[in-house]
C-alpha cells in the first residue's frame, strides 16, 4: 500500500529499499487512476485509499485507453524523488475494473503478504 511504502528506507549499496527488514526494488499496487496524462510523458497518479503515487508509463502502455476512475494493478520499479511524490516506473499494468471483487481480494492478498513477511518480525 502507498501508506506502507512511505516508511521504506533507501539502501545505499544495492539501489533498493527496505521495509521492515525486507529488501525490495519493485512494488505491486492496486488502486484507482485519479490523473491520466494526455501527452507523451506517460504520467499518471494512482490512489490506493492509503495515499497516492505517481506512475510513469512508456512503450505500448501509452497507447491504451486509460481513463480516470479505472481500477488497475501496477507492478514496477519504486523510486523516491527529492521534493516530489514517490513514483513507480511501470513494468506491468492491468485494468481490473471489470472484476467486481477486485478490491476485497487485493486487501486479502496484502494481509496474507504481511503475515508471511512482516508479522514474524513484529513477534520477535
Amino acid at each position: 500500500m502507498c501508506g506502507q511504502l512511505r516508511k521504506a528506507k533507501e539502501t545505499t549499496s544495492q539501489n533498493a529499499f527496505t521495509l521492515g527488514g525486507v529488501l525490495f526494488q519493485r512494488a505491486w499496487l492496486q488502486g484507482v487512476l485519479v490523473s491520466v496524462s494526455d501527452d507523451a510523458q506517460g504520467r499518471f497518479v494512482l490512489d490506493d485509499g492509503t495515499g497516492v503515487i505517481h506512475l510513469s508509463l512508456s512503450g505500448d502502455f501509452l497507447h491504451r485507453n486509460w481513463k480516470i476512475g479505472m481500477y488497475v494493478m501496477v507492478v514496477g520499479g519504486y523510486f523516491v524523488r527529492s521534493g516530489e511524490p514517490p513514483m513507480i516506473k511501470v513494468h506491468k499494468i492491468v485494468d481490473l475494473s471489470p472484476f467486481p471483487d477486485r478490491e476485497s481480494m487485493w486487501y486479502l492478498e496484502v494481509i496474507e503478504a504481511f503475515k508471511l513477511f512482516y508479522q514474524p518480525l513484529y513477534e520477535e
